[in-house]
């Protein structure tokens, strides 16, 4: 069927740190000044620790400030802040300050957290990492408007704050991130935010119905629809035999630096994968096999053409933002000149 309604673009960024030692965040600034003259919605950068993958982004409200000076309108997003490694008064005052400094563009989507070697910033949550993140989610939202909240002091008394500076947005926007829990999606339609997931691990049949749970929840306990938004690695080129090809070995490459934290999404094609008992012929065969899956089904590659179509049946699945991929290890120039198209595909939604 044909949807009536377009559909967000926004830019999202996870990049392996590389071998480079100058001009690591050329991408993300060049692509936030892009995304901010083209109409896309907003720029997302992540929380990672202790890895290479994604190691250039351990601090989203860091990278989010020095975005929030280049640009004039595109709405700068956390994707995400794991909330369990941090004190809610830090993440308000952080996101208050991004707020600021963008003029009332900032948001927030919160993550529980998964890699245990993560927790090496506040151990003690991880056991209950879940019960944390909602927690944190609702204090930080009343922290932000300016609720005055009561915390232990360094005397062990109880001292009531407030953050500063005061927020310009007088609500935090707020998305829960999902890396493919039914559960994850129903608990943000509970507390009435949005959704951010991707396609490790789900396929779009599995992701419609937990789409749909998340509508109907959200509308059950606040009567709108809320807010989807789904990441995409992403490259639009003019042939799509030569995207293939430009992109396969930088994005297997990417596969394989990720494959030790996201073991279970890297295999969704083959369960009950040991990956532990792979020898390096067997690692090559998923690599190659989650290139193909990406390529094909789980990412917006190809054409303008090829895109357009993979947008419409995204839309038909009820997404409201393709938060974009681009920092996959492609060279930056090769990147950012495919951002042109990818805007074509924006204005070219039915």
């Amino acid at each position: 069927m044909e949807t009536e309604f377009t559909v967000d673009f926004s830019l999202f960024y996870f990049a392996d740190t590389g071998n480079a030692t100058q001009n690591r965040y050329e991408l993300l600034l060049e692509g936030a000044r892009f995304a901010d003259g083209h109409e896309f919605s907003a720029v997302w950068t992540p929380e990672r620790h202790f890895h290479s993958f994604g190691g250039l982004y351990p601090n989203p409200a860091v990278t989010s400030a020095a975005v929030a000076a280049i640009t004039e309108r595109v709405s700068i997003r956390a994707g995400s802040v794991v909330a369990p490694l941090h004190h809610p008064v830090r993440i308000a005052e952080e996101w208050s300050v991004v707020d600021n400094l963008s003029g009332g563009r900032a948001g927030v989507s919160f993550a529980s957290g998964w890699n245990a070697v993560d927790f090496a910033l506040r151990p003690e949550n991880f056991a209950d990492s879940k019960r944390v993140l909602v927690e944190t989610v609702e204090t930080v939202r009343r922290l932000w408007r300016q609720e005055e909240l009561e915390f232990t002091d360094g005397t062990g008394a109880a001292s009531s704050v407030r953050i500063f500076p005061p927020p310009i947005q007088p609500e935090l926007p707020v998305w829960l991130t999902s890396a493919g829990s039914i559960e994850t999606f129903r608990q943000a339609g509970e507390l009435g935010v949005g959704v951010l997931t991707h396609l490790l691990g789900q396929d779009l049949d599995g992701l419609a119905g937990k789409i749909r749970a998340y509508r109907d929840t959200h509308a059950e306990h606040h009567g709108t629809r809320g807010h989807v938004a789904l990441m995409l690695h992403t490259y639009i080129g003019t042939d799509r035999d030569e995207v293939r090809q430009l992109v396969h070995d930088p994005f297997s490459a990417y596969l394989r630096s990720s494959i030790g934290l996201f073991a279970r999404a890297i295999s969704a094609d083959m369960p009950g994968v040991d990956l532990n008992r792979l020898t390096p012929a067997d690692v090559d065969f998923i690599i190659s096999r989650s290139f193909d899956r990406y390529f094909d089904t789980g990412g917006l590659f190809g054409t303008v053409q090829d895109a357009v179509k993979t947008v419409e049946t995204l839309k038909d699945i009820d997404v409201d933002d393709l938060a974009c991929l681009i920092d996959f290890g492609l060279d930056t120039g090769v990147a950012l000149e495919g951002l042109s198209r990818l805007d074509e595909v924006r204005r070219q939604q039915n």
